[in-house]
């Protein structure tokens, strides 16, 4: 199984809080998984609230877990709640299915890995996951079709 280095979980979080300064987002915490779901990464910046760095593992091992981004987890827990609420307590109350967790793809489409933020709107915080991952070369899948 390829999966995300470790070089490339710290600059892909890097990257994402550097996104989110720029935009002047609230504070942020990042969390990148490898593809087997363990965590690479972990930033939190000052003044974040006490439950972002569980939102965001949440966020990205949620969308590892499932193999589509977080849109499509979004949608799908919409549509069948039951069936998400029973995924969500098998996992231990670790899937939070909403945008801003995003899977990790290399050139070839392999899933190397998720990244998940919290801290701002959740569309805020895929903006963040998504420049980070194109910071390094790598596709971001958001479970967006148009994108």
């Amino acid at each position: 199984m390829t999966s995300i280095s470790l070089d490339q979980a710290r600059l892909i979080a890097d990257a994402a809080l550097k996104k989110g300064r720029a935009l002047n987002f609230a504070p942020l915490t990042v969390a990148v998984l490898d593809a087997g779901g363990q965590l690479k990464a972990l930033l939190r910046e000052d003044d974040c609230s006490l439950l972002r760095p569980e939102i965001a593992i949440g966020k990205a091992w949620g969308v590892l877990g499932m193999g589509f981004g977080g849109r499509e987890l979004s949608r799908r827990a919409e549509k069948v709640p039951t069936f998400f609420t029973a995924l969500n307590a098998m996992s231990n109350g670790r899937m939070v299915p909403v945008a801003g967790g995003v899977l990790i793809r290399n050139a070839a489409g392999q899933i190397i890995g998720s990244i998940g933020i919290s801290g701002d709107t959740s569309d805020n915080d895929e903006v963040c996951s998504v420049a980070g991952v194109q910071a390094t070369g790598l596709v971001p899948d958001t479970g967006n079709p148009l994108s």
